[in-house]
């Protein structure tokens, strides 16, 4: 075909077929016709979800296009993750897996399609892919190297048919080794009843609702947790088990917890059905089960209720204190409720971008409801990550405005303790050490099972020179969350390299970097260790990635907002980045 007169563009292009397609439709045609129909339908509204579109889907392939690479690779991951969870349901030779390949590649458009080597690539990587897996060309790698928290495993240089170069392909690891990346540990049962609280599953049949059954999720365990007499699972480390099969035995061994409340949300119209039920994990039996089917004004009842059985199901009393606290739980505005999901799922991408997203869906939150605290909590916490990510203009500003909206959230909710941990911060920021240390007090002595607060804490005490109790702090922190985010494992490296424990230090910040190699402030505590334990070649190796992701990179400008009490930390830490030829 010529080329003139058409357009070319630059673009993301995901090309998806079904494994085993030919046996499946030998063997039943029908329903293989009919599985497929729905599986395509889950991947186009995923795909409409993540601002992309379906250019074509003949037989068992599907082609598409994103403006973003980013939104190309998340999108895929969503729909194996997905498909994963539905396959579980169905025998194992009828059950359909996709192999996935993108590629970022120039393009002739002619109308709705695409065509050139850019699509072929796409299409002869999805060849590479194994059954449920997806695999990304180099082009794609090099935009989301270090913007998502996925691993990917190179698979080096690949011949592709018709395509004259060789290609560099990529696995996206999809099912991360946790217990490596954590801690990986045994962990004993507390000493009183323990729980984690799985995702609701979506049963909706829009993807995009995702963000309410997460939400209940999220309002059940944060209820759960106010209660002293409860040992309740972080929502990141329950989060995990998300659209995957599971088996409740095994959750109780990795989480260390005796029983699991599990269910899923229904959201149709203004109705809503809600079912959970409550499994001793040794014995796999129903201790609680219920099923609620109301009006979807009624959600905040469902959870009260869910919340209650579950306390009564463990024998559990409450105090008129715990109560109290049950009752301060937020809002019965529906529509500030619906705003306060948005901003959350916004929240946990963890972005720029996402971030001022998430601020305005809080603030829509407040307007409808200015009584409401959490949104309150919510804004300031936006614009506390705004100077320590380095998304802010005016740093200055945004630790103001985080105060502000943690103060108006306090004079809502004076228990709320997010909103206290959040104040230690700011104060830690503005090098007010000693109120820090008080608001972070506050924070986990009224949420004892919050492990991002107990982890918030030891990040202040490691910063003011106490940090044996900050290693402490940690150590609880991940009994609470045994499957740790990036930043709290982060927390263990530096504690590590603060007290001379170089070896524990370089083995932790070595599973950040596997797994997220962009992670920066990982590598230059990397590179710190690694000069303080004598490996100065390992340091200087490191110290070569820094500058080839960031060849701007200034030593001082990475330090000037260290509020460490002790300046002599600072000083250390300068004299090992400049001793490998760091600027």
């Amino acid at each position: 075909m010529t080329t003139e007169g058409f357009k070319r563009k630059l673009t993301a292009i995901l090309s998806a077929d079904v494994k085993g397609y030919s046996r499946l439709m030998g063997e039943d045609e029908a329903q293989t016709v009919k599985t497929i129909t729905a599986y395509r339908e889950v991947m186009a509204a995923l795909i409409k979800q993540h601002r992309g579109r379906v250019i074509d889907s003949p037989g068992d392939n599907l082609l598409a296009e994103f403006a973003s690479v980013v939104d190309a690779v998340q999108c895929a991951v969503a729909v194996q993750k997905k498909f994963h969870a539905r396959n579980a349901e169905l025998p194992e030779n009828r059950r359909m897996v996709f192999r996935i390949g993108i590629n970022l590649g120039d393009v002739i458009q002619e109308g709705d399609r695409i065509y050139g080597d850019g699509v072929n690539i796409a299409a002869r990587i999805e060849g590479l892919a194994e059954g449920g897996g997806v695999c990304i060309s180099g082009t794609a790698f090099d935009q989301v190297e270090s913007k998502l928290g996925l691993e990917f495993e190179f698979l080096g240089e690949q011949s592709v048919k018709n395509i004259k170069k060789s290609v560099r392909v990529y696995r996206v690891r999809m099912e991360s080794d946790v217990s490596d990346f954590g801690m990986s540990r045994e962990f004993p049962l507390p000493d009183k009843p323990s729980i984690a609280v799985l995702p609701f599953v979506n049963m909706s049949s829009d993807p995009e609702q995702d963000y309410f059954s997460d939400g209940i999720t999220e309002e059940i365990i944060t209820g759960l947790s106010k209660i002293p007499r409860l040992f309740v699972t972080a929502r990141n480390s329950t989060f995990t088990y998300k659209d995957r099969a599971v088996n409740v035995r095994q959750i109780g061994r990795e989480l260390g917890i005796h029983y699991v409340l599990e269910g899923s949300v229904r959201k149709a119209g203004e109705r809503v059905r809600v079912s959970a039920q409550l499994i001793d994990v040794n014995t796999d039996k129903h201790i609680w089960a219920d099923r609620y089917d109301r009006e979807l004004k009624d959600i905040f009842a469902i959870q009260d209720e869910i919340t209650m059985n579950i306390m009564i199901a463990l024998q559990v009393k409450l105090t008129d204190g715990d109560q109290a606290a049950l009752r301060a739980k937020g809002t019965y505005n529906l529509e500030a409720y619906l705003n306060w999901l948005q901003a959350m799922e916004y929240f946990r991408q963890f972005s720029k971008e996402a971030n001022v997203l998430a601020r305005q869906k809080y603030q829509e939150a407040i307007a409808v409801e200015p009584e409401y605290a959490s949104p309150y909590a919510g804004v300031a916490m936006t614009y506390l990550l705004e100077p320590w990510h380095g998304w802010s203009t005016s740093p200055a500003q945004s630790l103001e405005l985080a105060m502000q909206y943690a103060q108006k959230c306090l004079a809502l909710d004076e228990s709320f303790s997010d909103a206290h941990a959040t104040l230690g911060l700011v104060h830690l920021v503005m090098r007010q050490w000693e109120k820090a240390i008080e608001k972070c007090e506050l924070a986990v002595s009224l949420n004892p099972n919050g492990a991002d607060n107990i982890g918030i804490f030891a990040i202040v005490l490691r910063t003011v020179g106490r940090v044996e109790e900050a290693l402490a702090m940690l150590e609880k922190a991940i009994r609470l969350n045994p499957m740790p985010p990036e930043w709290l494992l982060h927390e263990f490296g530096s504690c590590y390299r603060l007290l001379g424990r170089h070896d524990e230090a370089i083995v932790t910040l070595r599973r950040i970097l596997d797994r997220n190699p962009g992670r920066l402030n990982s590598r230059l505590n990397l590179i710190a260790t690694y000069v303080m334990s004598g490996k100065e070649e390992d340091a200087h190796a490191e110290a070569v990635e820094v500058l080839r992701q960031s060849p701007d990179f200034s030593v001082e400008r990475f330090l000037k907002d260290f509020p460490y009490k002790d300046q002599n930390i600072i000083d250390g830490l300068r004299e090992c980045l400049r001793k490998v030829g760091l600027k």
